[in-house]
């Protein structure tokens, strides 16, 4: 095979891995259908109980799409938080886990089907959040930026992705998964998920600003409302998806190095 060949071979090669890996998680998780139904169902819950009850908020059209856009940021986070972060860690502790791991295919297809695994899950959470605001809301706003906030969902969900990946390696599932808990409910508070930022008080809107949460929160309320945004949001987003990405190698790389040394 020549030179010009090999690499497009080899390109489908990883891909079809990939792809081979991503059924895989997706049907592991399935196989568990409370971990499932409660991944995609809280979100909605928090939107049914919290937001559909204040006609302040669920009467008005674009204060209702900001609240879903909040609470569809609280979904992405959890469904990336405990697939990834729970999950790895339960996967670690089967005894097909370090048999895959020794396959010559590497780390990436393996690691590309837990994001795409990821990615489903944190889409397919915002099903029940939209339902619910169709049905039950004055939400409305423009097609185009309903499929925008759609769009950006991967986006910022790379940065909990990589939370998660780095929690599910570094830790054992009892203690991943209380991390997970430890970190998920703090961050989406303090991020402006459950109440607006408007009501809090400066020196947590403040903090709030630097946070991963909440600048995935101002992108989200922005694409789906049009209301001016913080300029500081993308900044900050790429600059805590460049930590998380770091704290995920060492953690992978510390967890191959105790285990297969």
């Amino acid at each position: 095979m020549t030179t010009s060949t090999a690499a497009p071979a080899a390109r489908r090669s990883w891909l079809s891995l990939a792809w081979l890996h991503t059924r895989f998680q997706l049907l592991e998780t399935i196989r568990v259908p409370i971990a499932v139904i409660g991944n995609l169902l809280f979100p909605g819950v928090a939107l049914l109980f919290f937001v559909v009850p204040q006609q302040a908020v669920a009467s008005q059209p674009l204060v209702a799409v900001g609240a879903v856009a909040q609470l569809g940021t609280f979904a992405v986070m959890s469904a990336c938080l405990f697939t990834l972060g729970a999950g790895v860690a339960e996967d670690r502790q089967l005894a097909f886990d370090p048999y895959v791991r020794t396959l010559p295919a590497g780390a990436g297809p393996r690691l590309a089907g837990r994001v795409v695994t990821g990615i489903v899950f944190c889409l397919s959470a915002q099903v029940p959040v939209l339902a619910i605001a169709l049905l039950l809301t004055e939400a409305s706003t423009s097609p185009w930026r309903v499929l925008g906030g759609l769009a950006l969902v991967p986006v910022i969900a790379v940065p909990f992705l990589l939370l998660g990946l780095a929690i599910g390696y570094a830790m054992s599932a009892k203690a991943a998964l209380a991390v997970v808990q430890a970190v998920l409910f703090p961050l989406a508070f303090a991020g402006g998920l459950f109440l607006p930022p408007e009501l809090f008080p400066g020196w947590l809107d403040a903090v709030s600003h630097a946070l991963p949460s909440r600048a995935a929160r101002d992108l989200a309320v922005q694409v789906t409302t049009g209301a001016p945004g913080s300029a500081a949001a993308l900044p900050v987003l790429l600059g805590w998806t460049a930590v998380f990405a770091a704290l995920a190698v060492l953690a992978y790389r510390r967890d191959e190095g105790r285990r297969f040394r």
